[in-house]
């Protein structure tokens, strides 16, 4: 008797706890409000994107695009037809962009960042430790990266080659619309990158050679 007196206050409470759930159901979402095309999921393969549409412009001739935020990478206004995929051997960007031919061509030199090799020499010891920069070390983490090293070497670091790695095209068209504004650290953040000088070396406990 007190079994089933147990078991019947057991379903009566579950009940109720059910009851007071669904009256206090979640709010519900078409499918119409989800992602970016703003319909209903059969009626997929209506859906067409928007046509990308990149800069065909020739090198010389297109117009440089602003930057999205300060020291952003700079997007390709021109055309990259026959420039990809880039490799070490194969990089016809630097052709425009080294520093040494990029202002008689009215094109943007990539900068001193790009010239410095942050690379540490690096390989194993014969006890099997890790050796930096001639320096034997237990662990390679470092929250003031004291084993990075800072060394000039006046040319593109072979770590940037790939410059297709930040720097792509801009296609014509908004899948979405855009309401970043973007409030730059420099009064010439929209054209040029402030990491030059010291700040490129701003919080390494290191020297640079």
């Amino acid at each position: 008797m007190k079994l089933v007196t147990k078991l019947g206050l057991g379903l009566a409470v579950t009940s109720f706890i059910v009851f007071i759930g669904c009256s206090q159901a979640q709010p519900t979402y078409s499918e119409e409000s989800l992602g970016l095309r703003k319909v209903d999921l059969y009626t997929e393969n209506t859906v067409m994107p928007e046509e990308t549409k990149y800069n065909k412009a020739s090198p010389s001739s297109s117009k440089t695009i602003a930057r999205a935020f300060q020291d952003a990478p700079p997007m390709i206004p021109h055309d990259t037809e026959g420039m990809l995929p880039i490799t070490v051997n194969n990089n016809q960007c630097v052709s425009c962009h080294a520093p040494e031919v990029a202002p008689s061509l009215g094109a943007l030199p990539y900068p001193k960042s790009h010239m410095i090799n942050f690379r540490p020499d690096t390989h194993l010891a014969k006890d099997g430790k890790i050796v930096k920069n001639g320096k034997e070390i237990d662990n390679t983490s470092s929250e003031k990266l004291e084993y990075v090293t800072i060394k000039n070497i006046n040319k593109l670091s072979g770590a940037r080659f790939n410059c297709s790695q930040c720097h792509a095209p801009q296609s014509e068209g908004e899948l979405v619309g855009n309401t970043f504004q973007p409030d730059f650290t420099n009064k010439d953040g929209m054209k040029k990158s402030s990491w030059t000088g010291s700040k490129l070396t701003e919080g390494l406990d290191t020297l640079m050679e």
